[in-house]
């Protein structure tokens, strides 16, 4: 659904000024940490208007509000269409403009006549102000028929915002040139009348500035129609003579214009983007000094992410989430950042729900601590912190790979309750992976880890061939009452815990790999989880490597909670890709069970889009779906969403 709002964020391409480092934040603020593409889509009406992108490294992004407009053109312009939008935060650091032409290209190329500005103060809501040439400029812009792509730049030497842009009148002999004007305090209208900027001698459109720190110059980004490319110019201020430089910016030959130029977040490079518009896609470059420009990638266009003239600007941690929150696409992945391998739990002590995962990002799967999670509908969740690091003093056998948790609550002779948390780590006497488990009062901690693991690979079944201790997943019979262990990487194996729950009954060790399938099925590979209903015992396990698009789930039941596994060819599909709508990858679960009810979810992780090519396996965020049976206990195949489930409804106190 479009929302009729206009967010945005902050310092631009063309931030720009010599008081400040581009990209930086003006008044102190937290770090940037991410980028907001601000664009339009296409020519047709309903297109031309603000839409919103976001992207971690400046080059892949992802479009807000599901590709809908986050502001209605209907309700700030004449036309009631709006291209080239251009953002910028305010030299105070909490106000931010943006100026857009006020065009309908269906008119004709020629037909529009004026400018919208906009003012905001928390991204979300802004006023407006619409400028009609001819009729705001009666005698000399009586005759304007363009006014093209309009940027703002804070202006030391004048103490002012200038927002400059190409115009053309119907005069005999005009073509397109660059003017300005400063806008007025409120920034609801422009002062005086235009005046004359630059022009490269012939039509010159789509102006961008920048400060460059390194030469002390404003460098002027711009289409020149001739030579149908984007050159550039340079100036020591604003407003004085700009010298032209020779060379093309873009590294194409294709048609291009709407170029945008925006300092890299650690401030080593620039990002210089153009609309390579005869073919529908854009294109990124990078570069270290605004002298040579070298190409990094085309931006990928599908269903109703196609960028049209925009610019990026870097944003803040809060200001990201701000955006992600009222016009987030959906409502996954629900824990912020990368996160595998999750395991939910819900605690009988504290009323909420818990996620503990694998921290993910990391190269080589180098994380070396686990995050945990609360929530009380599923949807929202909150960062209960760290609250295990293998690396430090807290594991005295492990020194890294943070993998793949696990845990379990139990109620005490007492009526207190103890959490068991098992994981896996890299030892480094063994030099193998390994399973430990760590104590705690509270499921969020602190807990206490024993001093050697429980599961090494002298617990292998001696059937198993290959593989790590890895992936430990642990299960309470609610028939007999006892606890279960089960792991394996390449293999499955399962035991009995004993009492302690710190240490399992070798004795009963077993071989447990599903037989059969092979990676485009059925075949096991990893990360076993078991849960029990209506009599049956479910066990599910992941398909294929964690970084491939194919990596899904797949289950097998059983009358006993060390097996067999019988799989039916039928019926055996969990939930798989569904590359459509970018989700790939979708794998290594937990499930759970609403308390007293038969209502069931599945939370697993899945590839990030941006990397399904590369480090895909290193890129995973969680999300949670409803998981349903069919009469006669299949479960049914789970098909992943965008949206994810409903919040639970919260029962009153």
């Amino acid at each position: 659904m479009n929302k009729n709002f206009l967010l945005t964020t902050m310092l631009c391409a063309s931030l720009a000024t010599p008081a400040l480092a581009a990209g930086d934040v003006p008044t102190g603020e937290e770090k940037m940490v991410a980028y907001l593409f601000t664009y339009f889509n296409s020519n047709d009406p309903k297109d031309e208007q603000i839409c919103y992108a976001i992207s971690d490294d400046g080059y892949n992004f992802t479009p807000l509000n599901n590709g809908y407009p986050v502001i209605s053109s209907d309700t700030i312009a004449f036309t009631q269409c709006v291209r080239d939008p251009h953002i910028l935060r305010g030299e105070d650091g909490k106000t931010f403009y943006m100026v857009v032409t006020d065009m309908k290209s269906s008119l004709g190329w020629s037909s529009n006549r004026g400018m919208v500005l906009l003012k905001s103060t928390d991204l979300i809501n802004w006023q407006h102000s619409a400028i009609n040439f001819p009729t705001r400029y009666t005698k000399k812009w009586k005759n304007v028929i363009r006014v093209w792509a309009p940027e703002t730049i804070y202006d030391h030497k004048a103490g002012k915002y200038m927002v400059f842009y190409s115009l053309r009148t119907s005069d005999p002999g005009s073509f397109d040139k660059i003017y300005y004007q400063y806008a007025n305090e409120d920034f609801t209208d422009l002062e005086g009348e235009p005046k004359w900027l630059f022009d490269a001698g012939n039509a010159t459109i789509d102006g961008d500035i920048v400060y460059n720190e390194a030469d002390k110059l404003y460098h002027l980004f711009y289409k020149q129609e001739s030579g149908r490319g984007i050159y550039q110019a340079v100036a020591a201020n604003l407003t004085d003579k700009w010298k032209m430089i020779d060379g093309h910016v873009e590294q194409t030959n294709e048609a291009v214009e709407g170029v945008g130029v925006c300092k890299s977040l650690d401030g080593k490079s620039w990002i210089i983007m153009y609309d390579c518009y005869g073919n529908g896609h854009y294109q990124f470059c990078k570069s270290y000094d605004l002298k040579t420009f070298e190409f990094v990638q085309n931006t990928e266009t599908k269903g109703k992410f196609t960028p049209r003239h925009g610019t990026i600007i870097p944003i803040t941690q809060a200001e990201k989430d701000r955006l992600l929150k009222e016009f987030g696409n959906f409502k996954q992945p629900i824990l912020t950042g990368f996160h595998a391998d999750p395991e939910v739990m819900y605690s009988n002590q504290t009323k909420k729900y818990y996620i503990y995962s694998t921290t993910d990002g990391t190269p080589g799967w180098g994380g070396h601590d686990f995050s945990v999670f609360s929530s009380t509908d599923l949807i929202n969740w909150s960062d209960e912190g760290k609250m295990l690091d293998v690396k430090g003093d807290q594991v005295k056998w492990a020194t890294g790979n943070a993998w793949a948790p696990c845990i379990i609550e139990r109620k005490q002779a007492d009526g207190t309750y103890k959490y068991y948390f098992y994981f896996s780590a890299h030892n480094p006497k063994s030099n193998r992976k390994e399973i430990g488990v760590a104590v705690s009062g509270s499921p969020t901690g602190p807990f206490v880890a024993t001093d050697a693991p429980i599961v090494t690979d002298a617990e292998r079944p001696q059937e198993a061939r290959g593989g790590q201790a890895i992936d430990v997943d642990v299960f309470q019979d609610p028939q007999s009452g006892k606890f279960y262990l089960y792991w394996g990487n390449g293999f499955m194996a399962g035991a009995e815990l004993n009492d302690d729950m710190l240490s399992i009954k070798k004795e009963t060790i077993k071989h447990m790999t599903p037989q059969g399938g092979n990676l485009q099925t059925w075949a096991y590979r990893e990360a076993p989880y078991v849960f029990f209903r209506k009599g049956t015992y479910y066990f599910l396990w992941s398909v294929d490597d964690t970084g491939s698009p194919n990596y899904h789930v797949c289950y097998g039941t059983a009358k006993s909670p060390l097996g067999p596994i019988t799989i039916d060819e039928q019926n055996y599909l969990v939930i798989k890709q569904k590359p459509e709508d970018y989700i790939y990858g979708t794998a290594h679960n937990s499930i759970l069970q609403i308390p007293g009810k038969d209502e069931w979810y599945i939370v697993y992780h899945r590839i990030n889009k941006h990397f399904i090519d590369r480090e895909p396996g290193i890129h995973r965020e969680t999300c949670i779906d409803k998981m349903t049976f069919d009469k006669q206990g299949n479960i049914v195949q789970v098909t992943p969403t965008l949206n994810g489930p409903e919040p639970l409804k919260q029962k009153k106190k």
